[in-house]
């Protein structure tokens, strides 16, 4: 690493606030960098029919707030797996969680993910039933089209009247 070597005493002329004219002085030596810019480019907000599925979610989740008695239900879809959770937004809380995953809802004799969305749609049902809530908000699929294990979990919601069909 290379040490620059710095003069013991700056040599500062005098100005015009003591009497004599300003003249230039030495500072270290000044370096320049040349900055490259790049031309703004203002996008307006995308059409309603191309925006992504996530953009116009979020902007829905502004509209309906999930409370104690009326939780919001969001399910997510992985690739392989579902997510499902009740939640009170005023609050901040979740009421309910439960995904694929769990062993419960998985078997001894392992199901397949569909069955296994099936138990948790009836799992959600039987959690809604302790806690004493009748119906949902809303239902947020976090901008996820339906799918099988979707369906699947849907369809056992829709049995005791949570979604409308």
């Amino acid at each position: 690493m290379a040490v620059r070597s710095v003069p013991s005493a700056l040599p500062f002329k005098t100005c015009d606030v003591f009497g004599n004219p300003l003249k230039p002085f030495n500072f270290l030596p000044i370096q320049t960098r040349n900055f490259q810019t790049k031309t703004l480019v203002a996008k307006r907000r995308a059409n309603t029919r191309t925006e992504s599925a996530k953009i116009r979610n979020r902007r829905t989740l502004k509209k309906f707030n999930g409370t104690r008695t009326k939780p919001r239900l969001s399910v997510f879809c992985s690739t392989k797996q579902l997510y499902a959770m009740l939640v009170d937004d005023q609050s901040k809380k979740c009421l309910f969680y439960g995904s694929t995953l769990q062993k419960p809802l998985r078997g001894d004799p392992p199901r397949s993910t569909i069955e296994a969305a099936e138990c948790l749609g009836e799992e959600l049902i039987k959690a809604c039933m302790d806690l004493k809530i009748n119906e949902i908000s809303s239902y947020d699929r976090n901008g996820f089209a339906g799918g099988e294990r979707m369906q699947a979990f849907e369809i056992a919601i829709s049995r005791h009247g949570f979604l409308p069909r």
